[in-house]
């Protein structure tokens, strides 16, 4: 029988990245919040407008705090099933939800979509559930 090699340590490597750099992306939202707070509570509410901006500013802050962070826990959480050859769905969807991120995330998710669907990476799967 051949041995075939496949690069499921390339991308084990490259969803770490990914997540930390989405979990720096989350830290991102936690400055960008606090300092449009700081800016808009020196500034003060006019009375003209609809809603307060700092509380707008911090509600978009809060969501993609949040957003980032549930991505960088699911692509590192990803890094550790492709290590392991293990749970095929998760590492499927969390290569889908990286489509979502930008263009890093777009290529890594399209080509780990591509790796996992070769037939001996999805045996390598099958063996080990």
């Amino acid at each position: 029988m051949e041995i075939q090699s496949n690069n499921l340590s390339t991308f084990r490597v490259l969803f770490i990245i990914k997540g930390i750099f989405n979990l720096l992306g989350a830290l991102f939202f936690v400055g960008y919040g606090f300092f449009m707070n700081m800016l808009f509570s020196e500034v003060g509410h006019d009375a003209s407008a609809p809603f307060e901006m700092s509380t707008f500013f911090g509600i978009i802050s809060g969501l993609g705090f949040v957003v980032c962070l549930i991505f960088g826990i699911v692509t590192l959480i990803a890094a550790k099933y492709i290590g392991e050859a293990h749970n095929y769905t998760f590492v499927l969807i969390a290569s889908i939800m990286n489509c979502l991120t930008g263009i890093l995330g777009i290529l890594l998710g399209v080509f780990t979509i591509l790796e996992i669907n070769k037939p001996h990476v999805k045996v390598l799967f099958d063996q080990n559930q």
